[in-house]
């Protein structure tokens, strides 16, 4: 059991080994959760995104970052940055989703997986710094309890619309990745929030070849519930005493139930200590998938100690290796 000197008010192992995180189930899915997730995903793919690029503000790392606007579902404009390559054409793409924090800039994502890439990096709707929408709380506790009332008006499903819709303005704005140009297909990154995200979105999706979900959230909801923690599902689990009813929402955005979808090749990278996505939820996401996985076990998440560097370092080389024999062989 992983174990840190902390002034949390709760374990934030949760009393779980790791042959006991190894075993954590996906709950099972309810009977139209594959046709919910198939129609919202038909309707973000007709969708005209109109995207937008802005001028370079930053190049670094082989790649010059640009601002990027672009329409998703319900007509919102999103947010984010575009990376293109500083010479010759994009050889890979990536969208690279984000914790519950937004972004206020490309950061560690950059350097990208692979050299001579493009990436989308979009905030998505509600979050900081481009996602900011009227009417969409910008607070993780506020934002993750947004429209919670129905499966058709939870945010979150529009977040993992705004992940499909990035898809396709990244392949308008670098036509040579587009399927029908024969370009390759997608890689996702996603960590914690946009790790949970990524294991609602693939499954539906096959432009998408690889994907990465690094301490993902929303994974086994009955289980979270009973699970106190410093993040958004603290806010979810003080939702649900007052409003019991949210558990009839909450199985078609659970991301261990997705992931039983998931047969894209994934590398989750999951942690044995970590306050604000218990780890329980974060193996079932990965205990749970359809298809080819691999598994990196990290010490702890959301949670700097002394190993933090090295399990980065680490982290970064898998996921180069990963996406390169994964991507790399397809091409």
């Amino acid at each position: 059991m992983a174990s840190f000197e902390h002034d949390f008010p709760f374990d934030p192992a949760y009393g779980y080994e790791l042959q006991d995180l190894l075993r954590v189930p996906a709950p099972a899915a309810p009977d139209d959760f594959d046709a919910f997730w198939r129609e919202r995903h038909q309707e973000a793919r007709k969708v005209a995104t109109e995207p937008e690029l802005g001028p370079v503000e930053e190049e670094r790392d082989g790649v010059r970052i640009h601002g990027v606007t672009f329409t998703s579902v319900g007509g919102v404009r999103i947010g984010g940055w575009v990376a293109l390559p500083v010479e010759g054409a994009a050889e890979y793409g990536f969208v690279i989703g984000h914790g519950y924090g937004g972004r206020e800039q490309p950061g560690p994502d950059v350097p990208l997986p692979l050299p001579r890439a493009a990436a989308i990096l979009p905030c998505v709707r509600g979050m900081k710094s481009r996602g900011l929408h009227p009417g969409v709380p910008d607070v993780s506790a506020a934002h993750v309890l947004h429209g919670i009332e129905s499966r058709d008006t939870y945010v979150i499903g529009d977040c993992v619309a705004d992940l499909w819709c990035a898809a396709s303005a990244l392949h308008e704005l670098v036509p040579e990745l587009a399927p029908e140009r024969g370009g390759p297909a997608l890689g996702y990154l996603g960590e914690s929030f946009g790790g949970g995200l990524g294991a609602l979105a693939l499954p539906w999706d096959d432009r998408f070849g690889a994907g990465q979900l690094t301490v993902p959230t929303f994974g086994n909801h009955p289980l979270r519930l009973t699970l106190q923690c410093i993040g958004s599902g603290e806010s979810v689990r003080a939702h649900h005493r007052d409003h019991p009813e949210v558990t009839e929402v909450l199985p078609y955005f659970d991301a261990a139930t997705a992931a039983t979808r998931l047969e894209t090749p994934t590398l989750v990278a999951a942690a044995l200590f970590d306050p604000s996505v218990p780890p329980p939820g974060q193996f079932a996401v990965h205990n749970a998938l359809a298809g080819e996985h691999e598994l990196l076990v990290l010490s702890a998440g959301h949670f700097e100690h002394e190993g933090t560097a090295a399990e980065v370092a680490e982290l970064r080389a898998a996921r180069q290796r990963f996406f390169g024999e994964r991507l790399g062989r397809a091409r």
